[in-house]
C-alpha cells in the first residue's frame, strides 16, 4: 500500500503534513513517498517533469498523487488514471498526461465526483486534503477505481505538453532547459543521440548559445572531468543532455532557467547534413 505525493505546497505551512495525516487516517499503514514539494508554485510543466523522471522507479501498485492546481475550485476536472501497475491522481491540467504517456497510456480514467470519498470543507480552495488526498487513500486501500466517480473518455484528458529540440537551416541545435536540480545543472531537451547524428563525440566541443551570449563547452562523462570554470555538458542519470561547472552553478553562470532557450552548435554539423558544399 503506497502512494508517491507530489505537489507544489512547499513545507512551509501545514498543507502536506494535512494532507498525509488525511491519507494515514482513511488508510492506515500507508507508506507515502515524497516525490517532491518544492515544485514552483502553479507550474504545472515542472510537475509534469518530475512526474516523467520519476515515474519509471516507482513500484507497481503505487498510486501517484500530483497537486499542482492553479485552476483550484474552478469548473476543471480532478481525474484518477489507471495505468499497467498503478493509478495517477491530480487534476486534469496535463500534470499527469507526460508520464501517463511514457508508460503505455490510461487504461480508464474517472472523475472523482463521488460526496462519499471525500471531506467536507468550509471552501473549495484545498481540493489536495478535501478531494485528492481521500481519493488516493481510497485506492491505496485496494477501493475500486469506480466507487470515485463515473468512466470519462481517456482521450479527453488534457494533452501534455513537452517541447522538443529542433535542427536549425544551419544545423544548430535549438534546444531548451527542462529543469534546474539544486547544484544548478541545466538538463536539456536534447539527447545525446541527437548530437552524434550531428558528428559530435564525447571529449568534442560545442558551441552553447543562451542568454544572448556564446560559450565553448567540452562534452565530458561527468561532473568531475571539467577543469576549474570550465563549462562542460555531459549525459544525466535521465538520459538527457545536461550544462554544467564543477562544484558550481551553471544555471547562475548562464543567466539560465527551466524554459530559457539554448542552442547548441556541433562544428561541421551543417556539412554532415548537407546543408553547405
Amino acid at each position: 500500500m503506497r502512494i508517491a505525493f507530489a505537489s507544489d505546497y512547499g513545507l512551509q505551512d501545514e498543507f502536506v503534513g494535512v494532507c498525509e495525516a488525511v491519507m494515514h487516517g482513511l488508510a492506515p499503514g500507508v507508506d507515502i513517498v515524497d516525490l517532491s514539494h518544492e515544485i514552483p508554485a502553479h507550474d504545472v510543466r515542472a510537475g509534469s517533469l518530475l512526474l516523467v523522471r520519476s515515474i519509471q522507479y516507482l513500484p507497481d501498485d503505487t498510486v501517484v498523487l500530483a497537486v499542482v492546481d492553479p485552476g483550484v475550485g474552478t469548473d476543471r476536472r480532478l481525474v484518477a488514471v489507471e495505468v499497467d501497475g498503478g493509478h495517477l491522481l491530480g487534476p486534469d491540467n496535463w500534470v499527469l498526461a507526460p508520464a501517463v504517456a511514457l508508460i503505455g497510456g490510461p487504461r480508464r480514467v474517472v472523475s472523482i465526483e463521488s460526496v462519499e470519498h471525500r471531506l467536507e470543507a468550509p471552501g473549495p480552495t484545498f481540493a489536495g486534503r478535501d478531494v485528492l488526498a481521500p481519493a488516493a487513500a481510497h485506492l491505496a486501500a485496494g477501493g475500486a477505481l469506480d466507487d470515485l466517480g463515473p468512466e470519462v473518455d481517456p482521450a479527453g484528458l488534457m494533452p501534455g505538453i513537452v517541447s522538443l529540440p529542433e535542427i536549425g537551416d544551419d544545423g544548430a541545435i535549438n534546444g531548451e532547459v527542462w529543469w534546474v536540480d539544486r547544484f544548478g545543472n541545466c538538463q536539456l531537451n536534447v539527447d545525446p543521440d541527437t548530437l552524434a547524428a550531428l558528428g559530435a563525440h564525447p571529449g568534442d566541443r560545442l558551441e552553447v548559445r543562451c542568454a544572448g551570449t556564446a560559450r565553448a563547452a567540452r562534452w565530458v562523462h561527468t561532473y568531475g572531468d571539467a577543469k576549474p570554470s570550465e563549462l562542460v555538458a555531459l549525459v544525466d542519470s535521465y538520459g538527457l543532455l545536461s550544462l554544467a561547472y564543477d562544484r558550481e552553478s551553471a544555471a547562475a553562470g548562464l543567466g539560465l532557467h527551466a524554459g530559457s532557450g539554448v542552442t547548441l552548435v556541433v562544428e561541421g554539423a551543417a556539412k554532415s547534413l548537407g546543408i553547405v558544399p
